[in-house]
């Protein structure tokens, strides 16, 4: 027995080398499990998890905005049900953008604007909601107009509305109808210049003229496009709500209507693919761009342009 105050022996060699050789065996465990984390048991890299997709929508004070944003992002989830998603609004409503950008895990996000055209949001806001949080390799996509999805949804609502459909259109609506593409306007002229385009795709798709008038900061207003089409011997015209959702400025445009006023694009399917599309573009410019680094990305780098102010007051 070993007298209780008796001084303990000192740790020999052997001891030593023990000691260091286990604190290296736990080393390389660690390191192993971290790497075995993304590796398959067949030994195939596991892929990395897809870039949250984040939904920057403008914001409103009118409550059916919010439900119709959640009601497609409901449709997108349905479309890509395990695709991160989540939602930040440039102002007005919450979650803000720079929340839902704040709460994300360090990793990759496309912020995929819901707005119609370029304009001062794309261009400047959403880039630097994306500056604002450095933890995220972050790309801006490109605003969801102008596409065909949009006219397809357009047509759609003007139909849903009482437009007859194309292969109904009579002679008499060929010749005397036409379409007022009610938009919230910009001061931006790259996105008066989208939603012109939208309109020269609507008409094609109607086989009558669309006229892009606008709720606010451009020209010419819904009523003057009106009276545009009827100096033209066009007296039988809608108007066709190109809105993301119900608001002040879809229902004033509404209001106008000589004839019939169609619903805004809303939680359309065909926008819901769009939104996807969008996430999908950006998506590849992650690798092309890797080496310009996070705050390359930030800036919109591998973005396309930007959105109007498409906000429903």
């Amino acid at each position: 027995m070993t007298p209780p105050n008796a001084p303990s022996e000192p740790p020999g060699p052997l001891a030593g080398t023990l000691d260091s050789t286990a604190q290296l065996m736990n080393r390389i465990t660690t390191q192993l499990g971290s790497q075995l984390c993304h590796v398959a048991l067949n030994g195939i890299r596991r892929p990395d998890p897809p870039p949250t997709l984040v939904v920057a929508a403008h914001g409103s004070r009118d409550p059916r905005t919010l439900d119709t944003v959640r009601s497609l992002l409901n449709r997108v989830r349905e479309l890509r049900p395990s695709l991160p998603l989540r939602l930040g609004h440039i102002e007005l409503n919450e979650p803000l953008l720079s929340e839902t950008l704040a709460d994300l895990a360090p990793g990759r996000a496309v912020l995929v604007p819901l707005l119609l055209g370029r304009g001062y949001h794309v261009k400047h806001d959403l880039p630097a909601a994306a500056a604002d949080a450095p933890h995220l390799d972050t790309r801006v996509a490109t605003p969801l107009g102008p596409h065909p999805l949009l006219v397809e949804a357009l047509y759609a609502r003007l139909v849903e509305a009482g437009w007859p459909a194309r292969e109904l259109l009579g002679t008499d609506l060929r010749r005397n109808g036409g379409v007022v593409l009610a938009a919230a306007g910009s001061r931006d002229p790259d996105g008066l210049a989208d939603t012109r385009r939208t309109a020269e795709e609507l008409a094609e798709r109607l086989g009558v003229p669309v006229l892009a008038a606008y709720a606010s900061a451009a020209a010419p207003t819904v009523p003057t496009a009106l009276r545009a089409l009827a100096a033209r011997g066009r007296h039988r015209v809608a108007v066709a709500s190109y809105f993301t959702a119900p608001g002040y400025f879809a229902a004033q445009a509404a209001a106008a209507a000589p004839w019939i006023a169609a619903a805004p694009l809303g939680a359309h399917a065909a926008v819901a693919r769009l939104l996807l599309r969008r996430y999908d573009e950006a998506v590849t410019t992650f690798g092309t761009a890797a080496a310009t680094g996070t705050a390359a990305a930030a800036t919109g780098t591998a973005a396309a342009p930007a959105a109007p102010q498409l906000a429903s007051a």
